[in-house]
């Protein structure tokens, strides 16, 4: 068993290193565009008599959020220790590749679903700081010799400061939140960043309020994808970004048989030893399995409304970014 984990990291790094050096060469392709669809918000409230999955399991469709719930409510406070010793330690680089697709300028609204500890928005504040500074070192290298007009501009915009890009992590559990935050205080992170308890399944936010979406290992425990998806098109402005990082179907078969038996044998047995909790870790990587493949989901996000949809695969499959956008 030793080996074949050794195996599969070692495949893990090698697919990864491969597939970052595509996606940042990748430019966005809009033969992908569809037309003709709009996001509506006339959800139905009756789940009576439905059901669906809860990993391997199913349930009432009206059971599923309070089970989800109480499986990261149960998970909070190991949940990022758990991120790192599952993934050993590669979910990072994942999430870094998901900022590098996603290239945000300074001075935009990030609305960050499913944010829970606030791995995703740290990152956009980063990120965002960093091209602010490295545009103003561009700049005054592009002025080596500056006439008066140039001085007068440059005080006027450090005056001004700069723009401010602004993190809003939402997530329906508040244990989740909680740790975000202290995450946050520990990090220094004052300024830039909210938090608000809400369900990506009814949003509490008004129309056209963000100019990127985001939702990272979260959108295959909400009960109806397809809702999560049509309120992530009404919050959007137009010409917003939809982005998506999520567990997916694994491309190669050696690597997919290893990465099963890693993920069934294994990921519980951490659960256990380290958050003291084997069901939510064994729902976890049930819930994964049930997640739509990149393709259909590729097809949901269109149908949703999304144009010039995407995605690209990391880590062989393991996981994929699916990326669109609201014209």
């Amino acid at each position: 068993m030793a080996a074949s984990v050794r195996t599969l990291v070692r495949r893990v790094l090698s697919d990864f290193t491969r597939n970052i050096h595509h996606v940042l060469r990748c430019p966005i392709k809009h033969v992908c565009c569809r037309a003709g669809l709009t996001g509506c918000r006339g959800y139905s409230d009756s789940t009576e008599g439905r059901s669906t999955h809860f990993g391997f399991q199913t349930v009432p469709e009206e059971e599923k959020a309070g089970k989800v719930y109480k499986v990261f409510e149960s998970v909070a406070k190991k949940y990022d220790v758990m991120n790192d010793a599952m993934s050993l330690g590669i979910h990072r680089l994942w999430k870094d590749t998901l900022l590098h697709i996603m290239n945000p300028q300074p001075g935009l609204r990030l609305l960050d679903t499913a944010g829970g500890t606030g791995d995703i928005s740290f990152r956009f504040l980063e990120y965002t700081r960093s091209m602010y500074d490295r545009q103003q070192r561009m700049r005054a290298k592009s002025h080596q010799a500056p006439s008066w007009q140039d001085i007068a501009d440059r005080y006027a915009s450090d005056e001004a400061g700069p723009p401010q890009s602004h993190a809003v992590v939402c997530d329906i559990n508040k244990d989740m939140l909680k740790v975000g935050k202290q995450r946050a205080e520990k990090a220094g992170i004052t300024t830039g960043l909210s938090w608000v308890v809400g369900d990506a399944e009814e949003l509490p936010f008004n129309d056209d309020q963000f100019d990127i979406y985001t939702i990272a290992f979260g959108i295959r425990n909400v009960t109806h994808i397809e809702q999560a998806l049509q309120e992530a098109l009404r919050v959007l402005k137009p010409g917003g970004r939809f982005m998506c990082l999520e567990f997916s179907k694994v491309t190669n078969p050696l690597l997919a048989r290893l990465y099963d038996a890693y993920s069934f044998q294994m990921i519980p047995v951490l659960g256990e030893v380290i958050a003291g909790d084997w069901k939510s870790y064994q729902y976890l990587v049930e819930s994964i399995r049930k997640f739509p493949d990149q393709e259909t989901f590729k097809e949901m996000i269109e149908d949703a409304g999304f144009f010039c949809v995407q995605y690209f695969n990391l880590s062989g499959g393991i996981v994929a970014v699916h990326s669109g956008f609201k014209l």
